[in-house]
């Protein structure tokens, strides 16, 4: 520990480390249980544990400030790879996990599915669209929703952008069947050990560019580990990227060894939006993506039985009883006009960019690589160029970097 940090710890008032907002937690708490009751009798014990696991996913998410946008953009404007190297670690910890259970290495007859997406010229377009769209947004997917929790006026925007694009991007997808190679499960190709190596291989070698760069800056960064869990910086926060890393590791297996599928975010934001155009009066299953949904209230039952759309709920709420905890529920201002555009802007580029690319940092990156896809790289490659065309725009929305 530094002794700035030490010096923080003795100023630091005994009963409470950081004031709380107990409307909020009431609030959060009663629809975090409500929900789950809910879902456990209307729907499946399954899909109420799935919520659960959403709700610790905001939860750590936001204690541990873990976004992609912020740490992708640090790395490359202040020399300060930190969060970068954090999700690499997270990557290569889930990896462990991912590739030996979805190649079919646990008793029994149950199949784990990965995120194991085609390699195609839409995708690395649909990932630089999303590089793009997340610096303007100022949020990834999980992003968008665990600081929509925390009461970001910003996220009110971004959000509805990055529906409405998933939505346009589903309806338009047969627009886009451009060349490709297909797809590609390293684990099938090499074998899960050389799968495993491969992978580790790969994000280790980014992990050295990372630290190559940082030194080009000069700079050196603790990794901010406390020497013990305290209980109440546990329950408000902050945590540091060890703790949010390693709850996201957990979590993250556990969705997969509940729901069969790794955590993912973005098809529920297209899910949302079909439902909110069947409402309104659109024939959505007249176009290939929807076509399963035969009826409004199929699309309409799915908001509440599909993996995804229950854990991006579970998330929002669990991101709310944190920043509750930690008394930073609603804190930051409200955008101005230029700032609106840029979070609808980078919404819409998000969602689009997500359903050509099938995924976001959580569903292709996170979860594509560490499953073994191909698709997982050549998205991280893309969406990182994007990324950086993006850092660039953020001063002409009023986004400092």
């Amino acid at each position: 520990m530094s002794q700035q940090d030490a010096a923080v710890l003795k100023s630091e008032p005994k009963p409470s480390l950081v004031p709380f907002n107990p409307r909020v937690v009431a609030i959060s708490g009663v629809l975090i249980v409500v929900c789950a009751v809910l879902l456990a009798l209307g729907v499946s014990t399954q899909k109420s544990v799935l919520f659960l696991i959403g709700a610790g996913l905001g939860f750590a998410l936001l204690h541990g400030a873990f976004g992609f946008t912020a740490g992708w953009r640090t790395v490359v404007t202040r020399g300060d790879g930190r969060g970068l190297k954090a999700q690499l670690a997270v990557i290569a910890a889930t990896m462990l996990f991912f590739i030996p259970i979805i190649a079919g290495m646990l008793p029994g007859d149950r199949h784990y599915g990965g995120l194991i997406a085609p390699v195609s010229w839409t995708v690395v377009i649909g990932a630089l669209m999303f590089g793009l769209g997340m610096q303007l947004g100022n949020g990834c997917g999980s992003g968008t929703l665990f600081t929509l929790g925390a009461g970001s006026k910003r996220m009110l925007f971004t959000l509805p952008g990055f529906i409405i694009g998933s939505l346009l991007a589903s309806l338009q997808i047969s627009w886009w069947q451009l060349p490709g190679i297909g797809t590609v499960n390293l684990a099938q190709v090499f074998g899960i050990t050389g799968a495993l190596a491969i992978g580790l291989a790969g994000l280790a070698i980014v992990w050295v560019i990372v630290e190559v760069w940082e030194r080009k800056y000069r700079r050196e960064y603790s990794q901010m580990l406390p020497p013990r869990l305290q209980r109440q910086r546990f329950w408000q926060g902050p945590w540091n990227f060890l703790w949010a890393g390693l709850a996201l590791v957990v979590l993250n297996v556990a969705t997969l060894l509940v729901g069969g599928f790794p955590w993912a975010v973005t098809y529920g934001f297209a899910l949302w939006g079909a439902a909110i155009a069947a409402f309104a009066g659109l024939d959505v299953s007249a176009y290939t993506f929807w076509g399963w949904a035969k009826t409004p209230d199929t699309l309409y039952g799915a908001v509440v039985t599909n993996q995804q759309s229950v854990m991006n709920i579970g998330l929002i709420l669990g991101a709310m009883l944190a920043a509750g905890l930690a008394g930073k529920f609603a804190k930051g201002p409200w955008p101005t006009l230029i700032g609106i555009v840029g979070a609808l802007l980078g919404g819409l580029l998000m969602g689009y960019g997500a359903r050509l690319s099938f995924g976001c940092n959580i569903g292709a990156f996170l979860g594509g690589i560490a499953s073994g896809s191909l698709h997982g790289w050549v998205w991280f490659g893309a969406a990182f160029a994007g990324s950086l065309i993006g850092i660039r725009l953020r001063p002409a929305f009023g986004l400092g970097n």
